[in-house]
């Protein structure tokens, strides 16, 4: 599958825009949200808005996506992992702010009668890709064909190959945490050096690097990593977007990182813990539009 392929949500693979806006809606109870996800067909182009399903949203529409699931909970993790079991998750992309807001009002106005905005979280690109704390992201995303192969659904069928899964989780940075670390003890929290982003050899077994090592995990937990910092008022950190073709990757990822697979959690809980936590399905593209037949049929 080329990762230009018509019935791909192009945004999935493209590289962050300069802002973004991440809305998350839940149900309003005795709805009409067939009629609402219509209105939502002609704004949703998977380019500059990418949509995600909830698993609620299925379940009310009495329709099932198989791999589709609510965010986990970890009987032995080591660390608070929320979860939130929003309807509905749209990633607004612009180059300019303006749009942004605009594109935010339309999508809003549109679905208001059966939708509850729950949360709105404006991203940003901060340098050529890093977060607030200065580390760049996604250094091993896969790429390419590989990035397809990766996050992309495949071989089951209309309404369903194109589509993907995507995690995502917001995480607050506590700032007086970090900063109180020497550069030694920042780079053996995440595994590499600030200084030329090289991997640490010698970094503990908590390095984040090492907690989330891909091709570590059996079978290989490849995952392509969309996360954009973000900022409001006093608070900010980094919003989590890591887009599969199932969501075990991700997951697995998680329980590394959370402590419940070895009793070793990930050192980046040291300073930031995550506020939420959802799964979404992000359907394929058919036409020129969002492809919705496997929930609306």
């Amino acid at each position: 599958m080329s990762t230009s392929h018509p019935i791909i949500q192009s945004g999935i693979l493209q590289a962050i825009p300069a802002h973004a806006n991440f809305l998350s809606f839940n149900l309003k109870p005795n709805a009409d949200y067939a009629t609402a996800l219509n209105k939502l067909v002609a704004l949703v182009d998977g380019d500059k808005v990418v949509l995600g399903i909830g698993a609620s949203l299925v379940t009310a529409l009495n329709k099932e996506i198989a791999g589709l699931r609510d965010f986990p909970v970890f009987d032995k993790a080591k660390v608070a992992l929320p979860v939130n079991k929003a309807a509905l998750w749209i990633w607004l992309r612009e180059e300019q702010r303006g749009a942004l807001v605009k594109q935010s009002q339309r999508v809003i106005n549109a679905i208001g009668d059966a939708f509850e905005l729950e949360q709105s979280i404006d991203g940003f690109k901060f340098d050529t890709g890093r977060d607030l704390t200065g580390y760049e992201d996604g250094t091993e995303n896969p790429q390419d064909q590989a990035a397809v192969e990766a996050a992309i659904v495949d071989h089951h069928g209309a309404g369903l190959d194109g589509g993907s899964f995507v995690a995502v989780q917001q995480w607050l940075h506590h700032w007086h945490k970090f900063y109180a670390m020497s550069t030694d003890q920042q780079d053996n929290a995440i595994g590499r050096r600030i200084s030329d982003n090289e991997e640490l050899d010698d970094a503990p077994e908590s390095a984040h690097v090492k907690r989330t090592a891909q091709e570590s995990f059996d079978p290989e937990a490849f995952v392509v990593r969309r996360s954009m910092p973000w900022s409001q008022g006093e608070k900010s950190g980094f919003y989590f977007v890591a887009f599969g073709r199932t969501l075990d990757a991700f997951e697995a990822q998680l329980k590394r990182m959370s402590g419940a697979e070895d009793g070793i959690a990930d050192a980046l809980f040291k300073f930031s813990q995550p506020q939420t936590g959802s799964y979404f399905w992000c359907p394929p593209m058919r036409a020129g539009q969002i492809d919705l037949s496997r929930i609306l049929a």
